[in-house]
């Protein structure tokens, strides 16, 4: 169609009356549209696709509006690093909802399929790619929270209420990889992560020993001082006995069985979520904590890096970031790495809307990029068939999207 002065013809040669009659109907249409402007926008600036800081608020259902028109309003990049590594035309999704609490997303390669924990309902749960279909994986769990797959494809978990990390082996049986130290039953193992050499590392703050999440201890135990909680309900007669014996640790153990202490609690308090560098050189471990509302963890809600020995002994422990963004604690779970050792790193900033997610920095603890979900994220992983899809698990619900990168590690 031809143009004059920019308008069509067959608009230009319409009478005055139709032409306002038209003008009018158009007026009216957007007026009664939903809005969809940027909060964050200037007055006036061009409106975008729905995004968590719009209002009304963006729709992640497949009801929502779709975004892959543009880059997702959500993937934020701070630095122009960042761009290599997001993929601008994926959107973000959410794939299920339904969880109490969802943690240690794990992928499994061969089975293509995403294994998660939903905590205080006692039960794993599988997302399977082929279909987005989800079904309970296992239950109970023992309250399982962190999951992961080893360099064999076996699966690992982190169990709350039995205060140990299991392998379940690749003919179905179940073996018990740590449930003591120094004599000395574990606190509540919450994330581990895989080496080469066969060893395995995993983290043990408090966390499990709590009515919702695990069971508390026993009576006289720090979680249960009084005695007024009675452990035993609801779980099996063996259960309900422990009590806290151990300070907040991060534990090796080797292929022998042998476990070793290799972080203090006096240097990473309640230690959470950790990985490996690609290289192994290098261990990133979480200190969740004092985040909005959190009145009893000793953690304080950043994230330390130490240098991996030949000897797998650590040192040079130092702050890698505090996670304070634009003035607001975006307290970190969950972390992964990518092949450029890039850390991508959950992000639970209470009730700051725009600010739970994702945080993305560079090896040298630079913040590069974000991702914005409207509930706060526990934790992450990489997965897919080429390992370049970033999964979320986020309070009640899966998230996922596709980047332009590779998770470093297996699981």
């Amino acid at each position: 169609m031809t143009h004059e002065g920019g308008v069509p013809k067959a608009v230009a040669s319409l009478s005055r009356r139709n032409t306002i009659r038209n003008v009018g109907v158009a007026l009216g249409a957007v007026m009664l549209a939903p809005r969809a402007v940027d909060a964050q926008s200037a007055p006036g600036a061009p409106v975008g696709p729905p995004s968590t800081i719009t209002q009304p608020p963006r729709d992640f259902s497949t009801r929502g509006a779709p975004t892959t028109y543009f880059t997702d309003p959500d993937v934020l990049t701070i630095e122009p690093a960042f761009d290599g590594l997001r993929q601008p035309n994926a959107p973000i999704q959410r794939l299920w909802t339904g969880a109490l609490w969802a943690e240690g997303p794990a992928w499994n390669a061969v089975g293509k399929y995403l294994v998660c924990s939903d905590i205080p309902n006692n039960r794993q749960l599988r997302w399977i790619e082929d279909d987005g279909h989800v079904s309970v994986f296992r239950a109970p769990s023992n309250n399982s929270n962190g999951n992961t797959f080893d360099f064999q494809g076996r699966q690992l978990s982190c169990e709350h209420v039995t205060r140990r990390v299991v392998r379940y082996e690749l003919d179905g049986s179940v073996t018990i990889i740590a449930s003591q130290f120094d004599g000395k039953r574990l606190n509540s193992p919450n994330d581990v992560v895989p080496h080469p050499d066969g060893s395995y590392w995993f983290t043990d703050p408090p966390y499990g020993a709590q009515l919702y999440e695990g069971t508390v201890d026993a009576s006289g135990g720090p979680a249960n001082k009084a005695g007024r909680l009675n452990p035993k309900l609801g779980q099996p007669p063996e259960l309900g006995s422990y009590k806290r014996e151990l300070p907040t640790s991060v534990y090796r153990v080797d292929k022998s069985g042998k476990v070793d202490l290799v972080v203090r609690e006096d240097q990473v308090p309640d230690p959470n979520g950790l990985c490996f560098s690609p290289d192994h050189k290098k261990l990133y471990v979480v200190s969740t904590g004092q985040g909005p509302g959190d009145t009893h963890s000793g953690g304080k809600g950043d994230m330390y890096v130490f240098d991996v020995g030949a000897d797998n002994k650590l040192s040079n422990g130092k702050l890698f970031s505090s996670f304070i963004i634009d003035g607001v604690k975006c307290g970190p779970d969950g972390v992964r790495a990518d092949v450029d050792g890039n850390l991508w790193c959950s992000s639970n900033a209470g009730r700051s809307v725009g600010y739970s997610g994702v945080t993305v920095w560079t090896p040298q603890g630079q913040l590069i990029g974000r991702i914005r979900l409207p509930e706060i994220c526990g934790n992450v992983c990489f997965g897919g068939p080429k390992r370049n899809r970033l999964f979320m698990a986020a309070s009640q619900s899966l998230y996922a999207v596709y980047t332009a990168t590779q998770g470093a590690a297996p699981g």
